[in-house]
């Protein structure tokens, strides 16, 4: 009895040691066979200079990423894809998923974000999900893929999540995540079995294209025995956590292609932490929300701009000395006639608070605005028809009547990216001035291109500190006042074209020949008009 109490004794204290120090199991691993053709030490991929002649198998969480938790991105399905309390249950269940184990609490948290949601309507993995894909990637990951010639990956996501960023950002020929079940159109919130997974990595592996080329794997010790692929690989480099842990962010600058749309309505990347904050700051949300909409419509400026900055909202101004004409003449053959600002666009608050900032009562022209954000806007705002003529007709008319705001980008863009202006506004008016606006949040987007754009202003005011920067530059001559003698542009697209970079330099944004319908045709899957509407 003692012998065998010993025994068991012995047996404890070794697995609770193996356990307390894991790392010491992978050490004794990676030790074995790293003198071994199969399984190397990750950091020495780096040096190889023949990956371009090989084909890639890696495993995205835990060779890409640096980050192994999913919770992030299925937060994110619920939020955009579901609604709030969707969220909200997924929260509460989080603690569950991960007492129950990895395959279990997948199942779980696939249940509750995609249960009864529409596969035709499902955007969240093309629209949202890149953007916080790209902000995990690690730069030392990024570099090996990127020399590979061929690329598998594979996911414990779904493949709705994860397919969309894979192929458009990193050009990965084949793309392995779970497939999910779906009755009549609509996700069931199921994950198929694993034995239609291994059906499609028998058929990669039988692919004549990546079996040409040498195999090498990619992944952590945990997940080397994961996919049968991985048999098929003559090398399998192994990941430590504690690298993953030092990998540094990979740069914008170095993205395979630019970020320069996304969706949703969450600007943080909801981690659990993130999101308690996030689900405790809701309440009092809606309150300064309200407050601040109360005090922007109602008030007068003297008495708007103290209270909005007591409720954390901050707006900063400068301006040129000389802001209104080039020459600082009036014109006299129209005196009478207004000036036309042009901005960039960030929120359908933008031509509000350059009115508050300037203490001036604009009107606004606007390509869309929802019919509940114009009867509550505080200055007067006019819908462009997208009929060349009429709109221009209508802006002269305005002009003659007041000073103008318009932001010809048409729709709002949310990076450091200035979108194509339309040309129109250069001949409406002598004098232009380029206004340069930057907006900051950091929980809601104050923007939608798939969402309620009602809602949108409401969004921006629910953040705890919103921010914006106004710049006013120098003015720039409208066409009627171009002369040979000028340095300035000769044409509508070249006025256009100078004010857009201008705003662009003030901004340090970069400026990009997209439009409102390559925004629309990314992210909402059309064209972001109406049948009716036609583009001016």
């Amino acid at each position: 009895m003692l012998s065998r109490a010993a025994f068991f004794k012995n047996l404890f204290f070794f697995f609770f040691k193996q356990f307390r120090h894991p790392k010491c199991i992978y050490r004794s691993f990676s030790n074995v066979n790293v003198g071994q053709s199969k399984y190397q030490k990750h950091p020495s991929l780096s040096h190889r200079s023949d990956l371009s002649s090989k084909t890639l198998v890696f495993n995205v969480e835990e060779a890409l990423l640096r980050s192994s938790s999913m919770f992030p991105y299925f937060m994110l399905v619920a939020f955009e894809a579901g609604s709030i309390f969707r969220a909200l249950i997924l929260f509460l269940l989080y603690p569950v998923t991960l007492l129950v184990g990895e395959e279990v609490g997948l199942k779980i948290m696939v249940f509750l974000c995609f249960f009864g949601i529409k596969k035709d309507s499902f955007r969240v993995g093309s629209a949202v999900l890149p953007k916080f894909f790209l902000e995990d990637v690690g730069l030392e990951a990024f570099e090996v893929i990127q020399k590979g010639g061929r690329k598998v990956a594979f996911s414990e996501f779904p493949q709705p999540m994860i397919e969309s960023f894979l192929r458009e950002y990193f050009e990965i020929d084949c793309v392995v995540g779970r497939e999910l079940k779906s009755i009549h159109g609509y996700f069931v919130g199921l994950i198929e079995p694993r034995e239609e997974e291994m059906i499609a990595l028998e058929e990669i592996g039988a692919d004549k294209k990546i079996a040409s080329h040498d195999m090498i794997g990619i992944t952590t010790l945990d997940r080397s025995a994961d996919h049968q692929l991985f048999a098929y690989c003559k090398e399998i480099y192994l990941v430590r956590r504690a690298e993953k842990r030092s990998w540094q962010s990979l740069p914008k600058d170095r993205y395979p292609r630019p970020l320069i749309f996304h969706d949703g309505r969450l600007a943080l990347r909801p981690t659990p932490l993130a999101t308690l904050a996030l689900f405790m700051w809701l309440p009092f949300a809606f309150t300064i929300a309200l407050i601040r909409a109360v005090a922007g419509l109602t008030l007068p400026y003297y008495i708007s701009f103290p209270l909005l900055a007591f409720c954390g909202f901050r707006v900063t101004m400068s301006e040129t000395k000389n802001p209104h004409t080039l020459s600082g003449k009036e014109d006299h053959r129209n005196p009478k006639k207004g000036v036309l600002y042009v901005c960039n666009h960030r929120t359908l608050l933008d031509p509000l608070y350059l009115s508050f900032t300037l203490k001036k009562n604009f009107t606004a022209v606007t390509y869309s605005l929802s019919r509940v954000s114009e009867m509550l806007s505080p200055i007067k705002t006019v819908r462009l028809t997208r009929n060349r003529d009429r709109d221009s007709k209508m802006m002269e008319e305005l002009l003659s009547q007041g000073d103008l705001v318009i932001c010809p980008e048409g729709t709002t863009c949310r990076e450091p990216y200035v979108l194509r202006f339309s040309p129109l506004f250069s001949e409406m008016s002598d004098d232009i001035i380029p206004v340069a606006l930057e907006s900051q949040v950091s929980m809601f987007h104050g923007t939608t291109a798939g969402g309620l754009k009602c809602l949108d202003p409401l969004f921006f005011l629910m953040n705890p500190v919103p921010c914006y920067t106004i710049r006013v530059l120098e003015g720039v001559s409208g066409l009627s006042k171009i002369n040979p003698e000028n340095q300035c542009p000769k044409s509508s697209f070249d006025v256009a074209n100078h004010v857009q970079s201008e705003i662009g330099k003030a901004l340090g944004f970069q400026c990009t020949n997209l439009t409102r319908r390559d925004k629309y045709l990314i992210l909402a899957g059309n064209e972001g008009i109406s049948g009716s509407s036609k583009k001016s």
